[in-house]
């Protein structure tokens, strides 16, 4: 049986391709989620692609990564990332393997971006490289469950 890995996407990031292009590309979501899909067959491994809005529907989801039987967890926490201890809680409370990932350098940016709540609970970060950072972060979650 291949493992798992859940994909979730943070708030707004269904705008992909229209929204601040010159900060995160010119590529849509469902473009992301392709790329992702051609790598996990590449790697043997089965994801599953969620986008979420509400902070709420995150911390739900991601308390459900056990129970429905995924391996490892990439997420991309988009604005939550800077201030949202019930996300942070919730991937420490999972304890499986979690990439956090972002599409632009967020220590680049406003200097409030800087900071991620998330990041001392996840097993590592990347940032800054556009859709490869799904990829890449794809590519470590992967090799975490090994």
């Amino acid at each position: 049986m291949a493992k798992k890995i859940l994909v979730i996407h943070g708030p707004n990031l269904d705008l992909l391709g229209e929204r601040e292009v010159e900060v995160y590309g010119k590529f849509t979501l469902e473009q992301v989620d392709s790329e992702l899909s051609k790598l996990a067959k590449e790697l043997g491994v089965e994801i599953n692609c969620v986008q979420l809005a509400g902070e709420g529907e995150i911390v739900k989801k991601v308390g459900s990564v056990k129970k429905e039987g995924f391996s490892a967890l990439v997420i991309n926490p988009a604005g939550y990332t800077h201030y949202s201890i019930a996300i942070r809680d919730a991937v420490a409370a999972v304890g499986i393997p979690t990439v956090e990932v972002h599409l632009s350098n967020i220590y680049a940016r406003e200097e409030f971006r800087h900071t991620s709540v998330i990041a001392g609970v996840a097993s590592g970060q990347v940032s800054g490289f556009g859709i490869n950072s799904y990829l890449l972060g794809l590519r470590a979650a992967v090799g975490l469950t090994k």
